[in-house]
């Protein structure tokens, strides 16, 4: 709490309040008191509030209060959450209610602005649903509403305007600069026009120049021109090799196409589709339900507990209790049937995940095929479209601009997702350690009691005859795949090679005359090298020299310069000293009394006397006051004694009149009986 008044005190002695409190004043103050500050801290962040709240009563305080601070979307501690408290507490000006709202908006004075800004223009009105049947009132509802969308759109404008780093009063300074450098160039342009017309044919010269200007600017233009045709002609090349490259393959596919390749073809396609429609879709299907549902009971219970926990951990440890139990049934049952069965069965999950797989790596090598046809499609269209045009624009390139930007901060979030990731990487690795450690912890005692039973090894044998199955089955596949994939490698590189060779021929010819070219060129830049290096050398160790002797010169220059100023504002002081001692020395001798009391020692003298004087004073009345110490003090403990002898007094008086009239009324009851 006193955190909390310190706070608030620091930010009220602030701008724009400036209320000069400390701790103390501000606990003492009145309950209206507290609620006016509550008041002006309003009315900085909403100026709608600014009011006396004396002026108003306090029902409709409250209610303005409670209207704002909802708006604001302020909660009462846990301790006030009763709303009739709440208010009560508002009404009354409690210091355990309006503390914590003072605090809470103090926080936040800059966010609490923009939300009652924000609010007068968003706080929608509730039109009863009787009165939308008119259609005027529903008409002006509806552009309410779009009034309103509308002030959303350029409210975000103007805070991405605001916070996107263009500021007023830099470009105001820009502008400013402009005009500036306009105004140089003006001048600099009058300056030539006064200097070219002193010169004859200055009209012709100026045509001349103009005509010049105008001609380079054209072959800039024609330079620009033909490297956009250049693209253009590089654009065509690439298509042409595609469309040739296609055509290649086209005639491949056709080539290789036969009745009974192309029903295989089919066949298989059949065959996966099937399979994904008929097994692994309806797989994935039950298992994202099961997902769902766990899900969803787990959203449905309430929140666990430390006791849940613990609770949760003992059925587990029951349950891999009487998993263990049954493992050892099933040892000490030890059916040579289920042996066999369950090699077969090995090989069987083996197949079936092997196949799984196979069908994700279809899906996925589908679904990239289909990305890169897409891709196509777009850069296809893109290229089609772009014929004839530059290949590259401003607008384009600041697109590309932000596209790398955008690309950079996806960079940025991968990278942290990688780090994220070796960390976790870094947690199952002890994971796994763990779990290692837990597994040769279980063998040893499966071990154990293998040897208690007399089965020993029957594990290790099991998990062998497993391994040897299932490495077995990987080898028949493997030696099927690789000799099919042999043959179509072959294939493939055989048409590669050729199809290399035929494109590298021209290339080697043309190779051959740049290697001669290149061997000149270099022969020619080794001797230029030589050449510059042998007079760069020269020349940088003159211009060593050069430096060393400047930089020596400057050093003296600098030393001769620091002494030359030492003396000066040496011999000025030593002036200025001899000129006052002259001055002092004569206003002491001047027989002239004026003139004498001006010197300083005159001064000093007189301010001498003067405060012994003063001091002589003060010791004077130390002294008196001293001697009336005593007979003051009785006197005050008289006056004292005097207050509490009339103050009794006065208590005496008050007190007998309030029992004369008591007595009074008890005489006028007792008339009144008499009288009935």
């Amino acid at each position: 709490m006193s955190e909390q008044l310190k706070f608030i005190v620091e930010q009220l002695n602030k701008d724009p309040f400036k209320k000069n409190f400390n701790l103390i004043t501000f606990d003492c103050l009145e309950p209206m008191q507290l609620l006016q500050i509550l008041n002006d801290v309003l009315a900085e962040i909403d100026p709608k509030q600014s009011l006396d709240i004396r002026e108003e009563m306090p029902e409709q305080t409250v209610k303005r209060i409670c209207a704002l601070l909802g708006m604001l979307k302020y909660l009462p501690p846990g301790n006030l959450s009763d709303v009739s408290a709440f208010r009560q507490g508002l009404v009354t000006g409690s210091k355990p209610v309006v503390h914590p709202i003072l605090h809470w908006l103090l926080q936040r004075v800059p966010e609490l602005k923009k939300r009652a800004y924000l609010a007068r223009f968003l706080v929608r009105l509730e039109v009863p649903a009787e009165f939308l049947q008119d259609d005027v009132i529903n008409d002006t509802c509806h552009q309410y509403e779009e009034l309103v969308e509308a002030f959303k759109t350029y409210h975000k404008e103007c805070e991405q305007l605001r916070t996107s780093g263009f500021s007023a009063a830099e470009i105001r300074r820009d502008i400013s600069a402009m005009e500036e450098e306009k105004d140089q160039l003006i001048k600099r342009v009058e300056r030539l026009k006064k200097r070219v017309e002193s010169v004859s044919n200055h009209q012709r010269m100026l045509d001349q120049a103009r005509q010049l200007r105008v001609e380079s600017e054209r072959e800039e233009a024609l330079t620009h021109q033909k490297q956009e045709q250049k693209n253009q002609l590089f654009q065509a090349e690439q298509r042409l090799q595609r469309s040739q490259q296609q055509l290649k393959d086209l005639q491949q596919a056709a080539a290789d196409a036969n009745p009974e390749s192309l029903m295989k073809r089919l066949e298989m396609e059949i065959k996966i589709n099937s399979y994904m429609v008929s097994e692994k879709l309806p797989k994935e299907l039950e298992s994202m339900r099961r997902t769902v549902q766990y899900l969803q009971k787990v959203v449905s219970e309430p929140a666990m507990g430390q006791a849940d926990l613990h609770e949760m951990e003992n059925k587990i440890k029951q349950v891999d209790s009487q998993i263990n139990h049954l493992i050892e049934k099933r040892m000490m049952r030890n059916d040579p049937m289920d042996d066999k069965l369950t090699l077969y069965r090995q090989q069987a999950s083996i197949i079936i995940r092997r196949k799984e797989s196979k069908a994700e790596e279809l899906q996925q090598a589908r679904e990239e095929l289909a990305a890169a046809e897409r891709e196509l499609r777009q850069r296809s269209s893109h290229a089609q479209t772009s014929d004839g045009e530059e290949v590259i624009r401003g607008d384009e390139l600041k697109r590309l601009v932000v596209k790398l930007r955008s690309k950079g901060t996806v960079y940025k979030k991968k990278r942290q997702e990688i780090a994220e990731m070796k960390a976790e990487y870094g947690v199952l690795q002890r994971t796994e350690e763990i779990l290692k450690q837990r597994h040769e912890a279980v063998q040893q005692k499966l071990q154990k009691v293998e040897a208690e039973k007399g089965i020993s090894g029957y594990s290790n044998t099991q998990e062998e005859l497993e391994r040897v199955s299932a490495i077995k089955s990987e080898l028949d596949e493997k030696k099927g795949r690789t000799l099919d994939d042999m043959s179509e490698m072959v294939k493939k590189l055989n048409s590669m090679i050729v199809d290399k060779k035929s494109a590298l021929a021209p290339i080697i010819k043309e190779l051959r005359a740049m290697r001669q070219q290149c061997q000149e060129l270099n022969q020619e830049y080794e001797d230029k090298k030589a050449q510059y290096e042998s007079c760069a050398a020269g020349l940088e160790s003159n211009r060593s020299k050069l430096e060393q002797e400047v930089k020596a010169m400057r050093e003296e220059t600098s030393q001769e310069e620091n002494k030359y100023h030492h003396l000066n504002a040496m011999s000025e002081i030593i002036e200025m000293q001899i000129q006052r001692a002259a001055e002092e020395m004569k206003a002491y001798v001047s027989s002239d009394p004026q003139e004498r009391k001006k010197t300083i020692r005159e001064v000093y003298m007189k301010n001498i006397s003067e405060q012994e004087l003063l001091g002589k004073k003060l010791r004077e009345k130390q002294k008196m006051v001293r001697e009336s110490h005593s007979d003051n003090m009785e006197q005050m403990k008289m006056w004292r004694d005097l207050e509490q002898l009339m103050e009794c007094k006065r208590q005496c008086f008050i007190r007998a009149q309030s029992q004369a009239s008591v007595g009074q009324v008890i005489q006028k009851g007792g008339e009144d009986r008499l009288v009935l």
